[in-house]
């Protein structure tokens, strides 16, 4: 039997996913009304103003790629201007903090990938043949990558393990080669043109979450800013009310849901769904200091505590990720280890400026395939519910263009009825 088509819906969640939702369903002519549960929309991709440092950050420094798809879908759909910063190139510079030794891997922008033959150009250290090991990690198979691949050894310890440990936030070894797969059969497999590194400046907010929002609301959607869902009530194949705290409220026979909630709170309102139980977290540490002129803007640390260095006008940013081994360390130690990484990398001699440490304790799901197994459809076992979010079965680990992707197919499904 046919099913009316929806006429409206309701998105609950303003991280990413909800917010690509919303755009889509928006774009398409549907009537909609956007909950956040917290005071401002973004997640875990947010920004504000830190009284410590004096400046706008971000949570945590989130790296986007020239070829994701979603990531350029979003921003020309809600009119984003501010640009995504980065070299113009498939380069990627590394530090390694243990000798002083310093490179840069350079791609070439086609799908041939001759830049592995050129030592200028690879991995220090590397032969062309170990390359060959790449094409290894491009095949679809539910298994740890560590079963198919040797983890040590030059490239996998100056190129595989710090770019994979970014990719998945999960000890590489254990990661699922099948996410892996899908990240580098979009990326590496198209050549440079869909690797330039690009990093939201001067903030997330501005690159995404604020023309967001902004369109949202020319477009007449309604964005409610903390009010978070307190639960679900289910009738039949349907679910029939929302409660937002002042009691159950009726959902409308025409009416979609879209859940865009982390995981864990997904779980506690829909009954027996399955998600991923098992998370690793992110440590990002921020310092009122800008990179001397000249530096990078992006730089991989090996062999110490910071992993990834982001440089931006008036500050610098450190990443790090699967952080589970650090994240319930001081933050005074946190921020003077890395504030250490930073001045040997770059030949500082300066103290320890005004800084801020930022903890997620529950950054990003464990992306092995055991946990990947568990992630589910946007489809639900009710009629009007749908899922998105990272966490959801998208084929990528948890990243931006993973959450935006989820948004647009918990959309398409909508809009399919």
């Amino acid at each position: 039997m046919s099913r009316a088509p929806f006429s409206r819906a309701t998105v609950v969640g303003g991280g990413l996913a909800g917010l690509s939702s919303a755009v889509q369903l928006t774009r398409a002519g549907l009537p909609l009304a956007l909950h956040e549960g917290a005071r401002q929309a973004g997640g875990r991709c947010r920004s504000y103003h830190d009284s410590q440092i004096g400046k706008v950050i971000d949570n945590g420094n989130h790296l986007v790629l020239s070829g994701n798809g979603a990531v350029a879908r979003f921003r020309a759909t809600v009119g984003a201007t501010t640009p995504l910063a980065g070299p113009g190139s498939a380069s990627f510079a590394f530090h390694d903090l243990r000798d002083g030794s310093g490179w840069t891997l350079r791609m070439n922008e086609g799908p041939l990938p001759w830049w592995v033959a050129v030592p200028s150009r690879r991995v220090p250290g590397t032969r062309l043949a170990d390359y060959a090991a790449l094409a290894k990690l491009m095949k679809r198979a539910d298994v740890p990558i560590s079963s198919v691949i040797a983890t040590h050894g030059p490239l996998w310890e100056r190129l595989l393990d710090p770019v994979l440990l970014a990719v998945l936030n999960t000890p590489p070894g254990e990661g699922s080669l099948r996410l892996t797969a899908n990240v580098l059969r979009e990326t590496i497999a198209r050549g440079g043109k869909a690797l330039h590194p690009c990093v939201a400046v001067p903030s997330l907010a501005e690159a995404f979450i604020n023309p967001a929002l902004a369109w949202l609301a020319s477009h007449g959607a309604r964005a409610e800013l903390g009010q978070r869902l307190r639960a679900l009530t289910f009738e039949g194949d349907r679910v029939a009310s929302l409660d937002w705290g002042q009691g159950p409220q009726p959902v409308a026979p025409d009416e979609a849901v879209i859940l865009a909630v982390p995981s864990w709170v997904a779980q506690g309102l829909v009954p027996g769904l399955s998600a991923p139980d098992t998370f690793h977290s992110i440590v990002n540490a921020h310092y009122d200091f800008p990179l001397p002129a000249g530096a990078p803007p992006m730089l991989g640390l090996l062999g110490g505590t910071a992993e990834w260095v982001f440089g931006f006008d008036d500050r610098v940013s450190v990443t790090i990720s699967a952080a589970d081994h650090l994240v319930d360390s001081p933050r005074e130690e946190i921020a003077q280890a890395c504030w250490n990484d930073i001045c040997r990398a770059f030949g500082i001699a300066a103290p320890l400026p005004a800084w801020q440490v930022v903890k997620e304790k529950r950054a990003t799901f464990s992306a092995t395939p055991e946990q990947d197994a568990k992630r589910p459809p946007a489809r639900t076992a009710w009629r009007n519910l749908f899922l998105a979010g990272d966490w959801t079965a998208t084929g990528l680990p948890a990243t931006i263009e993973g959450a935006l992707r989820s948004g647009e197919t918990a959309a398409a499904l909508v809009m399919a009825r």
